[in-house]
């Protein structure tokens, strides 16, 4: 009996563990419903020019369990945090039944038509270079590190720069 108690208390432990994990991350607010996006874009164009940056814009909601993954899988590894702070200027774009941020997607070319997340870079000319649909970077249930590392890396201003040859234009 006592070996039954102790199984039955160790299975509502670990029910109340497993959902606190998941609602704890599902209810973390990563995006602003009450933000204007067009105003967070314009905002963070004119620092990523100031710092000789790119613009990310994960654009996405609470309600979108993909979204959420994909910041708690960046924010977990070190590799990715660091050249996503070293050349992007991020913002989180809201998308949701009380703000759908319409005029931003119209300015960003309608990406919300790959779904969400969906990603886009723009460089600090304002001008957008890259639209990434987010299910390219996935395995599994998760995010594949070499291919969301490899996304990042690919859009960084250093790598728009064509490289001169060795010797020289001809």
């Amino acid at each position: 009996m006592r070996t039954h108690t102790i199984l039955k208390a160790l299975v509502i432990i670990l029910l109340t563990i497993s959902s606190t994990g998941v609602n704890g991350q599902m209810s973390k607010k990563l995006y602003d419903p009450s933000l204007d996006g067009m105003k967070q874009i314009k905002e963070a164009i004119a620092l990523a020019s100031k710092e000789g940056k790119n613009v990310l814009i994960q654009y996405g909601g609470n309600w979108c369990p993909w979204c959420i993954r994909f910041d708690a899988f960046c924010k977990a590894d070190s590799t990715i945090t660091n050249i996503i702070s070293a050349n992007y200027i991020q913002v989180e774009l809201n998308y949701d039944q009380t703000n759908k941020n319409d005029e931003a997607n119209v300015f960003l070319g309608n990406p919300a038509r790959f779904g969400f997340p969906v990603f886009i870079i723009i460089d600090g000319k304002g001008h957008v270079i890259h639209i990434q649909d987010s299910s390219l970077l996935e395995e599994g249930h998760g995010y594949n590190k070499q291919k969301v590392t490899g996304f990042f890396t690919q859009w960084t201003p250093a790598a728009l720069i064509p490289k001169a040859s060795a010797s020289g234009p001809k």
